[in-house]
């Protein structure tokens, strides 16, 4: 911190701190002091969200770069915030432990050490529904070595979610599809909304001849543009404050 070439110090002498230079000077400070202590890859609370900046899940706050999250993290209300979550989880666990049993995030979760064997083999087909002519896909996945007692699981993910491609594309999303000990699958879809009505969206798993099926239908671009218009009139219908 330069306290010399202020307006109206002398040369050699330090000046007078103003308290917006003051609070920087700490902010640096504590920033500083953090990287030297905290591996934000280890941090439970530090998450980056689609739009880049970073959040704190304990205090529920927005930072704009990891300086300022880790600045947070050195202040009373984070460190007040960690006391208190320290306390509660004491008592929750003594109170496990009178019982003896442990749950939720109590209980001792042992880490899964499984080898991947690859990828499983995937066929792709266009559906169309004749009824309502939305447009579809269907996914069959064989998993001819899945693990006993393993059902797959799916998730859809956008595309600020994904590491893989850079810069992301948000006219796509990601159809994933896991079971171990196989690789996660990732399938690259149209950023389109999905029906999630009966009949629409299932999946379904051949436990005899070790398939996976997921239907995934798309809504049609009429049902697309109405509900954004319905979205659009909702809020420009909501009263000014006065």
């Amino acid at each position: 911190m330069d306290y010399q070439n202020r307006a109206g110090s002398k040369f050699g002498g330090g000046g007078v701190a103003s308290q917006s230079a003051t609070n920087a000077d700490r902010r640096e400070r504590l920033r500083k002091l953090a990287l030297e202590t905290i591996d934000l890859d280890k941090d439970p609370y530090f998450f980056k969200n689609h739009v880049g900046s970073f959040e704190c899940r304990l205090c529920l706050t927005v930072h704009q770069n990891d300086g300022s999250y880790l600045a947070h993290t050195q202040g009373r209300k984070h460190q007040t915030n960690l006391a208190r979550r320290a306390a509660k989880d004491a008592q929750l666990g003594r109170k496990k432990e009178e019982d003896g049993a442990y749950t939720g995030a109590n209980a001792v979760q042992v880490k899964k050490n499984v080898v991947k064997i690859g990828r499983p083999g995937y066929q792709i087909t266009k559906t169309r529904d004749p009824i309502t002519r939305q447009h579809g896909l269907l996914f069959n996945l064989q998993y001819p070595e899945i693990a006993p007692n393993t059902v797959p699981r799916i998730r859809f993910m956008s595309a600020y979610e994904q590491k893989v491609e850079d810069p992301p594309d948000k006219n796509f999303q990601y159809l994933l599809v896991a079971a171990e000990p196989y690789e996660t699958c990732g399938f690259k879809l149209q950023a389109r909304e999905i029906e999630r009505g009966e009949g629409k969206l299932w999946t379904w798993f051949d436990g005899d001849r070790k398939e996976f099926w997921v239907q995934v239908t798309f809504k049609t671009e009429r049902e697309e543009s109405d509900v954004r218009s319905y979205a659009s009139k909702e809020v420009s219908e909501v009263p000014e404050a006065r």
